[in-house]
């Protein structure tokens, strides 16, 4: 973050007072997925990394920002048959907030991955006269068709080739899953598929849930900058870090065509909801 964007984020929410926070008019944030997601062990608010969200809480509480944007996986909703979800959009309602929820995919806004993720936009009732019955108009998709050739490297290093030893480990497993009648284990792809499947912050690990096809060897994992494409991230964004650590950050990040088209029509309604209250 430093390295593109010339400021130090301050370190962990949880031990910093909001008396430290300066005002601010919207709050981005994303808590963990790990508790919510079908990867993840499903617990939940039991599971500490859950209570994050009542870190975003109490910011929204005592810095009162004008808006926010949430990100999360889609499973969300569905978490602990949506008790979850209710018990979040109900705290958000608490704070006099105006919240909804849709689920977005990014390939739907030009960028060759099925990521699904659930967007939770609010904005302060009270400050902007929110009226009954309003509806927030999240973007809609870009119609763009997707290939994942596009944002592949021509010459990629021979180092992101799996060895024989994973590849005979992964098409086992795939194999193993099979007899056991369902469909986990290794995803592969080529130029020409229209998109990948989910990246992940596990991705460093092995590379199975995309997997690139090549021509008389052993498929190859995605590089940094392929992943850091993935998201829609531009060619110029600087990545300082291992490997090993920009494979669990942009696993880890949002489609950035997603947060673009939601951040315009966010700020395109504040300053209508801000003029019309001015009237």
């Amino acid at each position: 973050y430093q390295a593109n964007f010339n400021v130090m984020p301050e370190g962990d929410i949880t031990k910093i007072p909001s008396t430290d926070i300066p005002d601010f008019d919207i709050l981005l944030g994303g808590f963990p997925c790990q508790p919510f997601s079908q990867a993840g062990l499903h617990k939940g608010f039991e599971d500490t990394r859950g209570t994050l969200f009542f870190e975003i809480e109490r910011i929204l509480k005592e810095k009162r920002p004008k808006a926010f944007l949430l990100e999360n996986v889609k499973q969300l909703k569905g978490h602990d048959k949506g008790r979850t979800f209710k018990v979040i959009m109900e705290h958000l309602d608490a704070l006099n907030y105006h919240a909804e929820a849709k689920v977005l995919r990014a390939a739907d806004f030009g960028v060759p991955q099925n990521r699904e993720r659930i967007y939770i936009v609010g904005f302060d009732r009270e400050y902007f006269r929110i009226p009954f019955g309003y509806r927030f108009p999240y973007p809609e998709p870009t119609g763009e068709k997707t290939r994942l050739g596009d944002i592949l490297e021509e010459n990629p290093d021979p180092r992101y080739t799996i060895s024989d030893k994973l590849w005979d480990g992964h098409k086992r497993r795939k194999e193993e899953h099979r007899e056991n009648g369902n469909g986990f284990g290794y995803c592969l792809f080529n130029e020409d598929s229209e998109y990948t499947s989910t990246i992940s912050a596990r991705y460093y690990k092995d590379g199975s849930e995309i997997l690139i096809e090549q021509k008389g060897k052993n498929p190859r994992k995605l590089t940094p900058r392929e992943c850091a494409r993935l998201q829609g991230f531009p060619e110029d964004f600087i990545i300082p870090v291992s490997n090993t650590q920009a494979y669990r950050q942009f696993g880890n990040s949002v489609a950035v065509p997603v947060i673009r088209g939601i951040a315009r029509n966010m700020v395109s309604e504040m300053k209508r909801m801000e003029k019309h209250s001015d009237d």
